[in-house]
């Protein structure tokens, strides 16, 4: 299927893009691997005329934004994302509304629609950065994520107004496995994703991106890492470092619902099909493209 893959890629003149989450058999056959800052600057910057963007529906979203003359191709359209999906773009202008001073810094992981509504869009690897670029005398709204928008108030010293979101991934972490696993493994040191909920970012040693984590784990002097994200990285950091050891921490039932679902539809099969079809194709209006397009243009402007 590899092969398969690589020649139809040839032929399509395509990238194929892939986020950490994905399984370890398709970030395998990406041209990129990255989190949503760098899948984002990567989609803006190939010269290929057709992307597969091997993750969810919001981020094959944003590279069309950015890319509307490329061919944007998504494995599984049903591949979604809670975050988005519990922050309609009908509910969010509403929200808007009753805060009409407010600047509105959107989390990517939201719909096309949603970004239009917005002021600025920021990821996990530079929300912080970008909420401290913003003027002290502005009130700030913050969707879609309540527990990163928690975390950038405390890293920014902020006061944010937050939508009431959250992942199904990062909520579902046991605390009671995680100190289990700091007990069988005293000198692992804890990473954590800023999606997670609060209490378990109390017992973390180092809090970031997905990117950020995993170059943590390469610079770090830890020889063992418990990782509280979506366990698809983990893929990664065995790569770059292959003589530590990670842990991944189970769900609150002890099963693996830790792995997203959305991210799991992908599968190499359906990467071969789309670039065999060339469908499914993302396509936006292009008056919500361009709404959107500002925000996103703005938040690459001001990431350093």
């Amino acid at each position: 299927m590899p092969g398969a893959i690589a020649a139809l890629k040839h032929q399509r003149k395509a990238v194929i893009l892939a986020h950490y989450y994905q399984e370890p058999e398709i970030q395998d056959v990406a041209d990129f691997i990255g989190d949503s800052l760098e899948l984002s600057r990567q989609a803006a910057a190939t010269d290929a005329e057709v992307i597969v963007f091997c993750g969810v529906h919001f981020m094959a979203e944003t590279a069309k934004i950015l890319s509307p003359q490329k061919t944007v191709l998504l494995p599984d359209l049903e591949a979604g994302c809670s975050l988005a999906d519990a922050c309609p773009a009908e509910a969010f202008a509403a929200f808007r509304a009753e805060h009409p001073d407010h600047i509105a810094v959107s989390y990517i992981n939201c719909s096309a629609a949603v970004k239009a509504l917005s002021d600025l869009i920021c990821t996990s690897s530079n929300a912080v950065d970008l909420v401290n670029q913003l003027p002290a005398d502005r009130p700030i709204l913050f969707a879609p994520d309540q527990n990163l928008g928690r975390w950038v108030q405390r890293q920014s010293g902020r006061a944010l107004t937050l939508w009431p979101g959250s992942c199904i991934v990062h909520e579902t972490f046991s605390e009671q496995a995680l100190l289990q696993l700091k007990l069988e493994h005293p000198d692992a040191e804890v990473l954590a994703h800023p999606e997670c909920q609060q209490h378990l970012l109390d017992l973390a040693d180092f809090i970031g991106s997905t990117s950020k984590l995993l170059h943590r784990a390469e610079a770090s002097p830890a020889e063992s890492f418990i990782v509280l994200t979506e366990p698809g990285i983990l893929h990664q950091m065995g790569k770059a470092v292959p003589h530590k050891a990670f842990y991944a921490v189970p769900g609150s039932d002890g099963c693996s619902c830790n792995a997203c679902p959305y991210m799991r539809l992908n599968t190499l099969e359906k990467v071969w099909r789309c670039l065999d079809t060339m469908a499914p194709a993302i396509e936006l209006d292009e008056t919500i493209r361009l709404r959107a397009l500002a925000p996103i243009q703005k938040m690459l402007e001001m990431s350093r």
